[in-house]
């Protein structure tokens, strides 16, 4: 092959030019999933080579925009929200959490059972007392 356009594939460019010999052609998968090949002229290949190139310098450039502002907002949305928290808080959370563990690990596994069902599968007490057979 002679000649083919750099291009990014994609769905939006279902097809595929190239050159051999000095004859152009355009490829693509038909609605049977099969690979057609068509000749073209070289006005039509150029004029396809053409909106190529300016296709993927248009996706270049959009990417770049995307690509700072999503760094711009980012960085904007961290800044907005982040609050350093004192080492204090931090360490009082932490404790806390591990004291909330090991209250939870002493309880009998009927409760545990019920705790997890509750909070975390979300149910509602009448959910809970009908599964486990018992009164609200």
């Amino acid at each position: 092959m002679d000649k083919r356009p750099k291009r990014r594939k994609d769905k939006y460019n279902p097809y595929t030019l190239c050159s051999k010999k000095g004859r152009y052609y355009v490829y693509f998968v038909d609605v049977n999933n099969r690979i057609q090949m068509v000749e073209v002229s070289k006005s039509v290949f150029e004029t396809f080579n053409i909106f190529e190139l300016e296709d993927i310098s248009q996706m270049n450039e959009y990417d770049r925009h995307l690509e700072h502002s999503k760094v711009d907002e980012n960085t904007l949305y961290q800044k907005s929200v982040s609050s350093e928290q004192p080492l204090e808080e931090y360490f009082d959370k932490a404790q806390n959490a591990e004291n909330l563990h090991m209250a939870i690990s002493k309880l009998p596994e009927v409760q545990k059972r019920r705790l997890k069902k509750y909070y975390f599968e979300e149910k509602t007490f009448d959910e809970i007392a009908f599964e486990e057979g018992c009164t609200y």
